[in-house]
């Protein structure tokens, strides 16, 4: 049975008036094609779970987001033609409209197969510790969470190569699920307070 979380009803009742069409459209599909989600809030916005994190939802000012945690695993996201818009959150572009998103039954199909990736314990490719230090690369994970939330992005993409490698690299280094996942929530939370991995050590001013 469907767990519905009275933080979310709060979440959408304070984004735009836009907005709210779209979340509960998307809130709908989730429980629709997969009865079993649960609900709750992680990264300050809306995460539905089946079997660890299935997908999520956004509201910015402007425009809404919509991603799955595997999404590089799905193939049936790349069947998908919904991104008129460039950049947003998520895998949909930026949703400005319910004309913005694909058909339903095009989402119900990713939402199925990441319910599927989840319940056959299937896990993205390990990416190589070793970066290139000419080359910054942000894991899709971590990428994405950045990208929902305004001081963490600030705060990242005014590091230097080197600070922002040091957060990596410790994402990278965890050697459980479970351990990467809480050094996300870590990384997230010192981004949004403008603090850098090594902050605790850093000489103050």
């Amino acid at each position: 049975m469907s767990n519905y979380d009275t933080r979310i009803d709060t979440y959408i009742s304070k984004s735009e008036d836009f907005a709210k069409p779209i979340l509960n459209k998307l809130r709908l599909l989730v429980h629709t094609y997969c009865p079993d989600v649960n609900e709750t809030i992680k990264w300050s916005f809306p995460v539905f779970e089946f079997k660890g994190v299935l997908c999520n939802m956004a509201a910015f000012k402007s425009h809404c987001g919509f991603g799955f945690w595997k999404a590089s695993l799905m193939e049936s996201l790349k069947k998908i033609d919904a991104m008129q818009v460039k950049g947003g959150f998520g895998n949909f572009g930026q949703i400005r409209s319910l004309d913005d998103l694909p058909a339903d039954e095009e989402i119900g199909k990713c939402i199925q197969e990441a319910m599927l990736l989840n319940d056959s314990d299937i896990k993205p490719q390990k990416k190589s510790k070793r970066i290139d230090p000419n080359s910054i690369i942000t894991p899709d994970d971590l990428s994405m969470l950045i990208n929902s939330n305004p001081d963490a992005k600030v705060t990242y993409e005014s590091f230097s190569p080197s600070h922002k490698r040091e957060y990596i690299e410790w994402i990278e280094e965890a050697k459980t699920d479970l351990t990467r996942r809480r050094r996300i929530d870590q990384t997230i939370q010192w981004l949004s307070e403008g603090k850098g991995r090594n902050w605790k050590y850093e000489k103050k001013v």
